[in-house]
């Protein structure tokens, strides 16, 4: 867990996804961390944004 900034989102609100699916791009220390699911279901919120600088702790992502 380390700040960065959120260079692409690779999911949708009401995309279903599945254990260890890419959900979003994190670039942190000029290099870019995938960021997966933990777990399969359907995306029901999206608490960032393309371009935001985000710190460990912040919600991301809600899976139902």
């Amino acid at each position: 867990p380390m700040p960065g900034t959120i260079s692409r989102l690779l999911v949708t609100v009401g995309e279903v996804v599945e254990i260890n699916q890419p959900l979003m791009i994190l670039e942190a220390m000029k290099m870019e961390n995938e960021i997966v699911a933990g777990k399969a279901g359907q995306v029901t919120g999206i608490h960032i944004s393309q371009g935001e600088m985000v710190n460990p702790g912040d919600p991301l992502i809600t899976i139902s």
